[in-house]
């Protein structure tokens, strides 16, 4: 298995080149240069593994074994997952008239990116301790990606983290699973802007290459290929779990499922893509909020900032970036490096690009979209305990949102993702009307210490903000060497 970016200027690399690097020297992202096929026997044979086996299973397609042995990468993946709330790690929730959710929140910092975080610092630290190094992980987050990366690495003695949030474009939980962690190895900063202001300052600091080998720096966010790898799984186990293969006479036919999600950054989205060109026969909707980049590209070719990101009640979507999506261009137009290239270099340098008619078309034939606004979220959310006493996350809200307005093929199996917690969103769930009583281990987090930096806005904002990140990274790699503990 081998690796190449989608901007056409990288290939050959394997899985630990990628792991360690995040975005390609080209300024792409890595995809693996072929992907492997899903037969209705590999299925079949996996039809009743957990879901942490499956992880297994999937990872080892593209992490050969000279690399991470088969027993080890069964040790790493069942450290990774072992701290769920619940035993099977993820569930499926079945709901009146078809509604399945599938709960992918069971994790320290409730959201699902818990799941692919956990795994891919397993696998960076089994490397760092083979080959006795340490590196440094700068992640921008819209909310859930810093805690979930900040809980995950802290403690580790290889790994220092630095994470960047948007400071009052996110929850009091969100914000608390990040400035709580007092451990020397975690870095926080909160920056007056919001998330696709933060990517800014950190594409040009990923984009110093002599900096970037200096410092030992990675990327966390889902540009990472390991994290979108793990996120794969989400919709295998999905199928396995909905589709019952037993029933099924003709396996060369197999029957569609439908995965509806909530689309920010398009990670997840894109990994549903990748899983659909693996021969999984899926029907995919990206549901986006008043944030509809996404839905404007599906429906109208429009590839364009808008000129704010909108604050909503879904904040972690709340992005005008959403970076993954050059992966999906990427499989669409058949691996054109040279085209995709041209492509996301005039979005980003214009931040606008209009997708000719005939790739638009394209486009639309794998993924459909819809928008709901705030009060579409707080309705969901409302219709859904009214009829299920269960309660939504405004992001899961999103996605059922579809369930409610959208026309369904009769019979089709569907599947919902839930990305959160309703835990982290105690403001939107009143909002709602709704009552719910806060876990005792959220609730905790207000009685604990905090520490975090502040990026504060300026007239040159993005060249301070860079300035500042690397400032910080030197101090940290230079207190590393010298076995400094920074904040004591």
């Amino acid at each position: 298995m081998r690796y190449c970016s989608t901007r056409g200027g990288v290939c050959g690399w394997d899985f630990h080149d990628v792991l360690f690097s995040g975005f390609a020297p080209d300024g792409g992202m890595f995809m693996p240069e072929s992907l492997p096929m899903l037969s209705p026997e590999t299925l079949r044979c996996w039809r009743t593994l957990t879901y942490p086996k499956l992880v297994v299973e999937v990872a080892s397609l593209f992490i050969p074994s000279e690399l991470i042995p088969r027993h080890d990468l069964e040790a790493l993946v069942h450290a990774a997952l072992l701290g769920f709330s619940v035993p099977e790690v993820v569930r499926i929730a079945s709901l009146k008239d078809g509604l399945s959710i599938l709960e992918l929140f069971h994790g320290e910092t409730l959201a699902f990116k818990d799941l692919a975080m956990t795994c891919t610092v397993r696998f960076i630290d089994y490397f760092l301790h083979k080959e006795n190094r340490k590196a440094m992980v700068v992640v921008g987050t819209s909310g859930d990606t810093g805690g979930s990366a900040i809980q995950s690495v802290k403690g580790l003695s290889g790994l220092d983290v630095v994470v960047v949030y948007p400071r009052g474009h996110i929850t009091p939980v969100q914000e608390k699973h990040m400035i709580t962690a007092l451990e020397d190895n975690v870095h926080v900063f909160a920056a007056e802007g919001c998330s696709d202001e933060i990517d800014q300052p950190l594409r040009r600091l990923f984009a110093d290459q002599d900096f970037v080998r200096s410092h030992n720096l990675m990327s966390l966010n889902s540009v990472n290929w390991s994290r979108v790898m793990v996120q794969l799984v989400h919709f295998i186990y999905a199928y396995l779990q909905l589709i019952d293969l037993d029933q099924v006479a003709d396996l060369e036919a197999l029957p569609q499922l439908e995965v509806v999600v909530p689309t920010g950054g398009a990670g997840n989205i894109a990994a549903g893509y990748i899983v659909k060109k693996m021969g999984l026969p899926l029907r995919l909707v990206a549901m986006v909020n008043s944030n509809d980049i996404v839905h404007r590209t599906v429906t109208k070719g429009d590839f364009s900032m808008a000129p704010n990101v909108l604050q909503t009640l879904a904040p972690a979507i709340d992005i005008q970036d959403p970076y993954n999506m050059e992966r999906v261009f990427w499989l669409l137009l058949e691996k054109d490096g040279a085209y995709v290239k041209k492509v996301m270099e005039e979005f980003q340098n214009s931040h606008r690009h209009t997708l000719p008619e005939n790739h638009r078309k394209l486009l639309s034939q794998v993924l459909l979209s819809e928008t709901v606004c705030d009060d579409g979220i707080l309705e969901t959310m409302k219709r859904c305990w009214e009829e299920n006493q269960y309660i939504l996350c405004p992001h899961t809200a999103v996605a059922v949102w579809h369930h409610y307005h959208c026309s369904h093929s009769h019979g089709q199996p569907r599947c919902y993702i839930a990305t959160a917690s309703p835990a982290k969103f105690q403001s939107a769930v009143e909002k709602a009307g709704l009552a719910f009583e806060l876990p005792e281990k959220v609730q905790e987090l207000d009685k604990l210490p905090t520490r975090y930096e502040n990026l504060e806005r300026s007239p040159n904002w993005c060249k301070d903000w860079e300035d500042r990140l690397r400032d910080k990274i030197k101090f940290v790699a230079s207190a590393r060497t010298h076995n400094v503990c920074y904040y004591r």
